[in-house]
């Protein structure tokens, strides 16, 4: 497959596919998009006709069994994650699957466990993990631009309607699955290992969803990690990276604008310069489909590409230890 478009379907025509897939895969040199499915009548017809995909879909099955299709994206709520990604899997279709991965850690071992069995890559949907700067950042820490990493500050919140479905456990829903899930991943992304310490705190909705949580993480290379998520406050999107000989900010962290910028300081004392360096725009989407079809095309998951098993052992830690605290 090294020298063709790998072919997308996409399973599902909800906000996701349409703001961030359909143009991550029809802008990425790599793939092609061929195929739409949507569980409401009509609905991936219509959206087929605005982006051009060539053939659209009433159910899920159809796509996974389109001899056309090389690989799925799967964005629908995380209960249903493990369904389509082994039924894919089985029909021999490489999955990009959206974040978090799945209900609870044996749900995401399962679905590597019967990818690895097919012989297809399976990545979790971590788009962020692919944008040039995020690239830029790694190098500069590998490099010890910063000195040796200490600290890592993470934090991602909006306020959401109390009618939303990510306010429903029983659909994945809940802060650190929707969006704590990243500040988890950049911690571990940053540090280069996994933590062997979770400490948690959260507040929880009615229904039983955490609202606000509070994660602190421990890694055996001596890195510390702070992170936060919320429901119920402002918007914040930022990671600092906390080195020992000076300090790395990425405003908008897993949202860049058009020009994504980074905030490097050099030095210890108050007085440090900080440089600016901006980057040209682009789409970390397509990055990340580019990514996930040289993946494809080496036969396995290729840095910075992860499962995303590694990233729900932590998450559960948190969530479990959140709610034993909180009496539930």
């Amino acid at each position: 497959m090294a020298n063709k478009l790998i072919r997308f379907g996409i399973l599902g025509c909800g906000r996701i596919t349409r703001r961030g897939l359909i143009p991550g895969i029809t802008q990425s040199p790599a793939a092609e998009l061929v195929a739409l499915a949507s569980q409401r009548p009509g609905v991936a017809a219509e959206l087929a006709k605005e982006c051009g995909s060539p053939r659209a879909y009433d159910s899920y099955e159809a796509v996974i069994n389109d001899p056309q299709v090389d690989a799925v994206y799967v964005p629908s709520t995380g209960e249903s994650h493990k369904h389509w990604t082994l039924l894919a899997a089985r029909a021999g279709k490489h999955v990009l699957c959206e974040k978090s991965l799945a209900l609870n850690v044996a749900e995401a071992e399962e679905m590597a466990a019967g990818c690895r069995q097919a012989g297809i890559v399976l990545q979790e949907a971590f788009m962020w993990r692919h944008h040039p700067r995020t690239k830029q950042v790694k190098s500069l820490l590998q490099a010890g631009e910063i000195g040796e990493l200490r600290l890592i500050c993470a934090h991602f919140s909006f306020d959401i309607d109390r009618s939303d479905w990510r306010l429903n456990p029983a659909q994945g829903g809940g802060a650190v699955w929707d969006i704590g899930c990243y500040g988890v991943n950049a911690s571990r992304h940053f540090a280069g290992v996994e933590p062997h310490s979770v400490y948690s705190r959260a507040r929880f909705y009615e229904t039983g969803a955490d609202m606000t949580m509070q994660i602190a993480l421990q890694f055996p290379n001596g890195c510390l990690a702070n992170v936060d998520c919320s429901f119920e406050a402002p918007f914040r999107c930022e990671v600092e990276l906390v080195g020992t000989r000076g300090t790395i900010v990425i405003p908008d962290a897993f949202l860049p604008p058009d020009q994504a910028k980074l905030l490097v300081r050099r030095g210890v004392e108050p007085e440090a310069p900080v440089e600016t360096v901006v980057f040209p725009a682009a789409n970390q989407y397509a990055e990340q489909v580019t990514d996930f079809c040289a993946s494809i095309a080496a036969g396995k998951l290729l840095a910075p590409a992860e499962d995303g098993v590694g990233n729900m052992r932590v998450l559960e830690t948190a969530l479990n230890q959140a709610r034993q605290a909180a009496g539930l």
